[in-house]
């Protein structure tokens, strides 16, 4: 289909409903319809598989699934299984149940690195929980976050320092400090200027787009031991992507605190705090120092959703599904580049990161990255069937979903090459550009 007869009138008066009764229209910024061309912002009715239906009845090859939590694919019978088993017997109870206690010790068995677990419903609590854990236990204030990492947590530690900072006092912001990635050096004259001071470093231990340097992880694992402070890895995206026990147990260096989410429910919310036990059991009854209000929700126990965590851990393991997001997205990032460069945009559409965790850069004429040819991209992309805020696959990805949205990223590249040798791709945007999430202003 044409993007010219490409309509979603149904979706679109759904997004107006929901701006109406939602701040922004979506409970993720990176869901909102200022991600995607204008008037074609897809509402989701259904998804099964790697496959979701908008409201319009349009069917889609669904990537980059529930913001990187679906990694299973939609309605995965195993998980949908072991959910169906705990809705039966309640959800949430005035005690502990002793799911609680079967969930750990399958998470911790399967993240062996870690000793302790306590489980949320949400990556921003796990994160905010280990920060404020690493302040208790070295009795220091500031916390240093890689500054190339683009997501720590909702919380005022982290937003503070984005360009969304409305209603954040700057007393705040000033005890939060940055360090770059894959800088060991500059990491250390950040602790040496601050000694004393940083009660953490706090980073995703591999990204969308680099791989750590050789020894950098082992290298921060020393700083943080010569310096007094906690070493903190993120793994909301590498947990599970990278392997079933995240980058560390990919890359062989073991932090004090981690933190997992996303891939852990397949889509049901559940996320985790977990680490050493001497700290981890400062936020619980059986130590005689002060006591650290770690983590405590009414909902991070639900019954149903650790039930999920449980058939994620057993089904990555039993089904190797690491290996096969690799081999998924080996076989379309391979198609991907290879349509750009037959349509002469190789050098203008780029592929990055590793398999498991695609994403896509947009360059213009200049080789800058550019919103506008993002939004060309994207509207050709929906018009054939794909919807593709990143490349992130799923595993219930088939050779059929590839072959078909290689062929969707051919046609688009076409356009794509058609608005480079124009100089411009406003003719064929049909509305404003995309958005980047992180502005001040609407």
């Amino acid at each position: 289909m044409s993007t010219e007869d490409f309509r979603l009138p149904r979706s679109h008066r759904a997004n107006e409903r929901l701006h109406t009764m939602i701040p922004g229209g979506a409970h993720t910024y990176a869901k909102g319809d200022d991600q995607y061309p204008e008037h074609l912002a897809p509402v989701i009715s259904h998804g099964h598989g790697a496959h979701v239906w908008d409201v319009d009845g349009n069917r889609y090859i669904e990537y980059g699934s529930g913001l990187r939590s679906v990694s299973l694919g939609h309605a995965h019978p195993r998980v949908l299984e072991a959910v169906r088993r705990e809705l039966d017997r309640g959800s949430n109870f005035v005690r502990p149940s002793i799911v609680e206690a079967d969930a750990a010790e399958r998470f911790l068995a399967t993240v062996p690195t870690a000793e302790m677990v306590k489980f949320a419903k949400n990556g921003s609590d796990a994160t905010t929980g280990a920060v404020r854990l690493a302040r208790a236990v070295t009795g220091r204030p500031r916390v240093a976050i890689c500054g190339d990492h683009p997501f720590f947590s909702v919380d005022d530690w982290f937003i503070g320092t984005t360009p969304m900072n409305a209603g954040i006092p700057a007393a705040t912001t000033d005890l939060t400090v940055a360090f770059p990635y894959g800088d060991l050096a500059a990491t250390e004259e950040l602790l040496s200027r601050y000694e004393g001071e940083i009660a953490c470093l706090i980073l995703e231990p591999a990204t969308t787009h680099t791989e750590p340097p050789p020894g950098y992880l082992a290298g921060l694992r020393d700083l943080a031991d010569r310096h007094g402070c906690v070493l903190v890895f993120d793994e909301m995206i590498t947990g599970f992507r990278w392997s079933e026990a995240g980058a560390q147990g990919l890359y062989g260096v073991t932090p004090d605190l981690s933190t997992f989410g996303k891939a852990l429910g397949n889509g049901f919310a559940v996320s985790a705090l977990a680490g050493r036990r001497d700290l981890m059991e400062r936020g619980g009854l059986r130590h005689s120092g002060e006591r650290v209000f770690l983590l405590s929700t009414t909902h991070g126990a639900e019954t149903h959703s650790l039930a999920a965590a449980m058939a994620v851990c057993a089904t990555y393991v039993k089904e190797d599904v690491t290996a096969r997001l690799h081999a998924i997205g080996e076989r379309l990032a391979a198609g991907v580049r290879e349509a750009a460069a037959g349509m002469g945009v190789g050098d203008h559409v780029l592929v990055r990161g590793r398999a498991s965790n695609l994403v896509f850069a947009t360059l213009d004429e200049n080789g800058e990255p550019s919103q506008p040819y993002r939004t060309l991209f994207l509207r050709q992309l929906l018009a054939g069937g794909v919807l593709a805020p990143s490349f992130v696959v799923s595993s219930a990805l088939d050779d059929t979903d590839i072959a078909h949205t290689v062929d969707a990223v051919a046609r688009a590249c076409a356009v794509y090459r058609k608005a480079l040798d124009a100089g411009d791709p406003t003719p064929w945007l049909a509305g404003r550009p995309v958005k980047p999430v992180f502005r001040p202003f609407a």
